[in-house]
């Protein structure tokens, strides 16, 4: 109930007009965000999840593609940002009974060397503050290309900076 009402005084006080989800946003203005990044065609010169990993440095301009998941929830809660994995790593079949094939969870090994991070960054190179399930139109297993900066960590996990996407028909 207290959350209720402090969800209430927000849209109220601080919002902008139009406030109708949790987290502020309306359903048109996550669409216009939305068409700032997404791409209307499959852009050329992408290369796998795994081949990035592989070949890319860090500032590289790089065009990578691969499917939603490598984990039970694969997206980042409050940030545009997601895991996907190379498509040449086999998620569970529908006759293994598993409820989140997108985890690879009989493939592990496999999608330790084929994963990359995908971060929705702005033109200041600042993280889109949205649920990408929602600003893309996206869930576990599609398959998406990506367009951005690399950027690796200590221990060379990929990162992608995507200012660009194309989301393959699911």
């Amino acid at each position: 109930m207290k959350s209720s009402i402090l969800l209430v005084l927000y849209c109220l006080l601080l919002a902008p007009v139009g406030c109708s989800s949790t987290d502020g946003t309306t359903a048109n203005s996550i669409e216009a965000k939305a068409s700032q990044y997404i791409l209307t065609s499959e852009p050329t010169g992408a290369i796998p999840v795994g081949d990035a990993r592989k070949q890319v440095k860090s500032e590289d301009e790089v065009t990578v593609f691969g499917l939603i998941g490598g984990s039970p929830d694969p997206f980042v809660d409050g940030i545009a940002a997601f895991t996907i994995v190379d498509s040449k790593v086999p998620y569970c079949a529908a006759d293994e009974n598993c409820p989140t094939p997108w985890d690879y969870c009989c493939q592990q090994d496999a999608v330790k060397e084929n994963i990359a991070t995908v971060q929705i960054v702005d033109d200041s190179g600042k993280p889109v503050m949205a649920d990408a399930r929602k600003l893309l139109h996206v869930k576990e297993l599609t398959t998406i290309t990506v367009q951005g900066k690399a950027k690796r960590d200590a221990q060379g996990n990929l990162v992608v900076h995507a200012t660009k996407l194309f989301v393959n028909a699911q």
